[in-house]
């Protein structure tokens, strides 16, 4: 008999989920990304509740991947590809508690990982300003509405998606061509 394999899960806040989503979707290993919401004190929060700011919730994506392919020091590696972890409550254009940097750690293990990839990327002083990502345990997921899952495969042509998510998707292509699902 072969080896069992057991999915892990990561959730990742990076500012708008529907960008970290459409990474993680193309990275082998990842099985499924669910966008949605975490870090809050509000149960069951709506979109336009976590957008007010007055929930405490990051959007975030809980990505479910095999460890066996892609480690979630991988996941983590990606994740400062493809956002600003210097800047407190903003990624670009998006300003709020909710668009901040966090990782969201599952167990000790992870949590771990992420202090040692945050020293490692301190160290290579990729940014002129030091990484704020918040570290938290995962307390409670809430999966967003339906409208925003896949939302960049279901809405390309949305000027967000032409302006903010296509140049972030297309950076990590190149970046990460090997690691492409084919």
């Amino acid at each position: 008999m072969g080896e069992q394999r057991y999915a892990q899960l990561a959730t990742l806040a990076g500012g708008c989920f529907w960008c970290l989503e459409a990474v993680y979707v193309e990275l082998r290993g990842v099985e499924k990304v669910v966008s949605g919401y975490a870090g809050g004190s509000v149960k069951n929060p709506t979109y336009r509740e976590v957008c007010s700011g007055a929930t405490g919730h990051a959007e975030v994506v809980q990505v479910t991947f095999d460890p066996a392919v892609v480690s979630f020091r991988d996941l983590l590696h990606v994740f400062f590809t493809i956002h600003d972890p210097t800047t407190l409550n903003r990624q670009g254009n998006d300003v709020g508690t909710q668009y901040r940097s966090a990782i969201f750690y599952h167990d000790e293990t992870q949590q771990q990982t992420a202090v040692e990839v945050i020293d490692e990327w301190t160290r290579r002083q990729m940014w002129h300003n030091p990484i704020v990502t918040e570290l938290a345990p995962l307390e409670t997921f809430y999966p967003a509405e339906a409208y925003h899952q896949d939302y960049f495969a279901n809405n390309p042509m949305q000027p967000y998606c032409q302006i903010v998510v296509a140049p972030k998707v297309a950076k990590f292509r190149k970046q990460y061509f090997q690691q492409l699902k084919r």
